[in-house]
């Protein structure tokens, strides 16, 4: 005889509850379920008078990770990371090489002025300034009533 968990509270509609948990308890081991997490950082994007601002949240990366490419007006974040460590006095149960890559593009508005981009890399953000171009700064002056 054979025991299949089977949960009566689950909200799925399955004839075959038992065969959604075979699924489940596969797809939920850490090699797959650390694989399917995106890898691609979240990006803030605001602006001032004079600058428009790029924030990439991306901890535990170091500033070599990263390459910056500007190609007509696209500005492209390129992130190569490999963690290998040799460590020959441990007896492994599981070990997993950890590989990650991305690219994130932005393409740059006609206002900005390529170059002068600078880029930063603290507390796990990098930051990428772009300045504006002198003739499209926003101009304010005071309008006299009559």
């Amino acid at each position: 005889m054979t025991l299949v968990k089977f949960n009566p509270e689950s909200k799925r509609n399955s004839l075959m509850p038992g065969f959604n948990d075979v699924f489940d308890s596969i797809f939920n081991d850490t090699f797959f379920a650390d694989r399917m997490v995106p890898r691609v950082p979240a990006a803030n994007i605001s602006e001032s008078a004079d600058y428009y601002y790029l924030e990439l949240a991306a901890p535990g990366l170091k500033k070599e990770d990263f390459k910056l490419n500007l190609e007509r007006n696209v500005l492209s974040v390129f992130v190569e990371q490999r963690a290998e460590g040799k460590q020959e006095d441990r007896n492994y149960a599981k070990r997993e090489y950890s590989y990650s890559s991305f690219v994130r593009s932005f393409t740059l508005p006609e206002s900005a002025d390529e170059n002068g981009i600078q880029a930063t890399y603290k507390d796990g953000v990098l930051a990428i300034d772009i300045p504006k171009r002198e003739e499209v700064k926003a101009v304010s002056r005071q309008i006299e009533i009559k």
